[in-house]
């Protein structure tokens, strides 16, 4: 009975499985990373080092300033900011991360694009950059935006024989606004766009996306004092339009659009403040036989720049 069993031991029957587990370990994991992922191969050195000598290097002063660095945290906004072209320096990846098609897509989009140094990280320096925001293992550097002074845009007009066409924005926090903004300043062949220095929208990662890209081509400018700016200008021989809801001209009878102007748009609950609206030649409305009570800023400043540029072609 015993030699029966030990012939019958050796027959295939119903045992217990891997759960799958060995198929898992030969599916492998994934495609291969790129050489700057890849600890001690020579570009993840050579990108390790121009990363630390990037985060030590002091932050030049361009002519109208520079802003601070900013980062892009979760799988979800690293990809939407890399399909959009929005500047960036450095794509952190957490060591042993999942691989899943988003991350597979930022280290694809980063390795295109070029000059985007990939470092691999350990999830307590991810933590720590981020502030223990819930980064899921990516987090993407947008170096700082080198802004204009308001003189270069008018100074970039004449240099083409035009007529300056400049927006400048008076208590618009939000960066979406002005990343829409400045898209309509480059569709309607605007020079650029001015934003004071404290209390207003700056160029984020947000603001470069809403852009479309065009903030590429189109310079923002920051002004220390927004009045003194627009003063400036009128100094210059520019005209500076104001736009209010209560405004004295219509936007269709306002002949100053057809030369050299500046467009000031406020913000879509306080519309101008007290000084900027004291120092504009004209307020202008803008006609809504709807009745709405007022449009936002990226709304407003397509419709003004579209007559602007009609009076100009």
């Amino acid at each position: 009975m015993a030699a029966n069993n030990r012939r019958m031991s050796g027959k295939k029957g119903a045992q217990v499985g891997s759960g799958g587990q060995r198929r898992k370990g030969l599916e492998g994991k994934g495609p291969t990373p790129p050489a700057e992922m890849r600890k001690g191969h020579k570009k993840n050195r050579i990108a390790t080092a121009k990363a630390k000598q990037t985060a030590r290097r002091p932050v030049a002063r361009g002519r109208g300033g520079k802003s601070p660095s900013e980062l892009v945290v979760g799988r979800n906004p690293v990809v939407e900011a890399l399909r959009e072209g929005v500047p960036a320096s450095t794509l952190y990846v957490q060591q042993f991360v999942d691989n899943d098609e988003r991350v597979r897509e930022a280290l694809q989009l980063a390795a295109e694009r070029g000059g985007i140094n990939l470092m691999e990280a350990p999830r307590p320096e991810l933590d720590r950059m981020t502030n223990g925001l819930n980064h899921q293992g990516l987090v993407l550097q947008v170096p700082p935006y080198e802004y204009a002074h308001p003189e270069d845009l008018a100074e970039a007009a004449y240099d083409e024989a035009a007529d300056p066409l400049i927006v400048a924005l008076d208590g618009v926090t939000d960066p979406r606004n002005l990343g829409a903004v400045v898209r309509s300043v480059s569709a309607f062949g605007g020079h650029g766009v001015v934003v004071p220095e404290r209390r207003s929208a700056g160029m984020t990662a947000g603001a470069w996306k809403t852009s479309a890209g065009t903030a590429a081509r189109t310079p923002v400018a920051r002004a220390t004092n927004l009045t003194r700016t627009l003063e400036a200008y009128k100094k210059a021989g520019i005209t500076v339009v104001g736009l209010a809801a209560d405004g004295e001209v219509e936007l269709g009878d306002l002949e100053a659009l057809g030369g050299p102007v500046v467009i000031v748009v406020g913000s879509e609950g306080k519309g101008l403040s007290r000084l900027v609206g004291e120092t504009c030649d004209h307020r202008v409305r803008i006609p809504m036989p709807g009745g709405a009570e007022s449009l936002n800023a990226g709304v407003a400043a397509g419709i003004v720049l579209y007559e602007a540029a009609r009076r100009r072609s």
